[in-house]
């Protein structure tokens, strides 16, 4: 399964957070995907063309609170530190927004 890592680089630890994501993709099995920094697509749509399961993210505090919303309707996500899971929202009706 992949999955799709995510930093925000504008963390003054890119690097520790990085190995994070890769310790967090080997630890749950998933195959990493890296984000493309010069990439006009915006996260979520990242994630939708790579196929990904879910989004590695060293911490919530690499995405607001309306892009973690809008990466739920597409993918799992899972944080780093602290620990946390967070399942994709599921669609009523068939119909997702």
């Amino acid at each position: 399964m992949l999955a799709f890592g995510w930093i925000d680089l504008t963390s003054p630890t890119v690097e520790w957070d990085s190995a994070q994501v890769r310790r967090l993709a080997k630890r749950l099995g998933y195959e990493l995907c890296w984000a493309d920094a010069h990439s006009v697509l915006g996260l979520v749509e990242q994630v939708e063309s790579s196929g990904a399961e879910v989004v590695l993210l060293p911490s919530t505090g690499h995405v607001d609170a309306v892009t973690l919303d809008r990466v739920l309707w597409v993918a799992d996500v899972e944080c780093a530190a602290p620990r946390a899971s967070f399942g994709r929202w599921a669609a009523i009706g068939g119909v997702q927004r």
